[in-house]
């Protein structure tokens, strides 16, 4: 199985899944620290992937999405951005209504 298959699996698979630099419980960067906040934040259950685990995985995320940056979040196989988008999304309450509490 391909990179681009496993990575389109995990984000079919579960509802929510954040590609991030470390774990839920010890992100390795700040942004991803960011991410997660905000996911808790919201009541959301999500899984996590540590690219910093698998550089296949790291540079597979940015070609499967065509976006440069980690974190990314995907819901219900979609993306959806990383932090940035993701506070914006948060400050007006379009991530609440996205994933809180599924």
């Amino acid at each position: 199985m391909s990179i681009q298959e496993q990575i389109k699996e995990v984000v079919t698979t579960h509802p929510v899944v954040l590609f991030m630099k470390g774990t839920k419980q010890f992100p390795q960067c700040g942004f991803s620290s960011r991410a997660v906040q905000l996911l808790n934040a919201v009541g959301a259950q999500y899984v996590t992937v540590n690219v910093l685990e698998n550089p296949e995985v790291r540079q597979g995320i940015k070609e499967y999405s065509n976006w440069p940056t980690i974190p990314q979040l995907y819901v219900n196989g979609e993306f959806v951005g990383g932090a940035d988008i993701l506070q914006e999304m948060y400050e007006a309450g379009e991530l609440q209504e996205l994933v809180g509490a599924q």
